[in-house]
């Protein structure tokens, strides 16, 4: 089964086709297709080809299928003895993808 390895939001992502995954917030619509050249590494199964640090001509094409907002994440800070509490929330923006096609 191919797989490859991309890089998007400063993250990496092990994908093969028909793979759901959630990505930072990309700026499209949902239905548009999203193109990602950023390959580091692509298997057909057989042969491992591995970028330095990325792959020549090697793709990874995926649908936009929903942008939504993670769970909230709280940050609490407190003193003790001194009545210092701090509570903050923070719901990062993300997309979620389905991958359609792998190319190298």
């Amino acid at each position: 089964m191919a797989y490859a390895i991309i890089k998007t939001g400063g993250k990496q992502y092990k994908v093969s086709q028909g793979d759901n995954i959630d990505v930072e917030k990309l700026d499209l619509e949902v239905g548009e297709s999203a193109t990602f050249e950023s390959v580091l590494l692509y298997s057909d199964g057989e042969d491992i080809k591995v970028g330095n640090p990325l792959l020549d001509g090697a793709t990874v094409t995926a649908e936009v299928v929903d942008q939504f907002r993670a769970k909230k994440v709280t940050a609490f800070k407190f003193k003790r003895r001194k009545g210092f509490q701090k509570k903050k929330g923070h719901r990062q923006h993300l997309t979620r993808l389905t991958i359609k096609s792998i190319s190298a």
